[in-house]
């Protein structure tokens, strides 16, 4: 199955945080043929590990360490560029959802899991809110399903 992942699930695979043994579980099962990304979480997952720094949860070695090995992942994720249609629909859903408090950024990644809808098997984020509106839009999720 192919799955997409948001930043912070994403980030989960890298750093051991609450759920990462949730995240972890679905690649041992070894039913994952396929990982999307969007394009947005190669600058998303840079920012979450310098944040780690600034925050003190982890040394500026363990963050190049993890940025190194995210890069030499890369090559086994399914990028999806933040193209003109991505933003159209990203708009859209800030006039939708926007009052509920979707913001910029998880309006891409709520984008991308729409484009994706027929591609992927679960859309996962460990991001509560972002998960109400993949739910809102009837997005088959992981975390929020077990």
């Amino acid at each position: 199955m192919k799955i997409f992942l948001d930043t912070s699930s994403l980030f989960k695979l890298y750093h051991r945080e609450a759920d990462s043994s949730v995240i972890s579980h679905i690649f041992t099962s070894g039913k994952v043929s396929g990982i999307f990304l969007s394009e947005l979480a190669k600058i998303e997952f840079e920012s979450t590990v310098w944040k780690k720094v600034r925050t003190k949860e982890i040394s500026e070695l363990d963050a190049k360490t993890i940025l190194q090995h995210f890069d030499h992942d890369s090559s086994k994720y399914s990028f999806v560029p933040v193209d003109s249609l991505i933003i159209r629909q990203s708009r859209s859903l800030i006039a939708k959802y926007g009052v509920d408090g979707l913001r910029t950024l998880d309006s891409i990644q709520l984008a991308t899991s729409i484009i994706l809808k027929d591609k992927s098997s679960f859309f996962i984020t460990t991001d509560k809110l972002l998960d109400s509106f993949f739910k809102r839009e009837s997005l088959p999720t992981y975390i929020g399903s077990t």
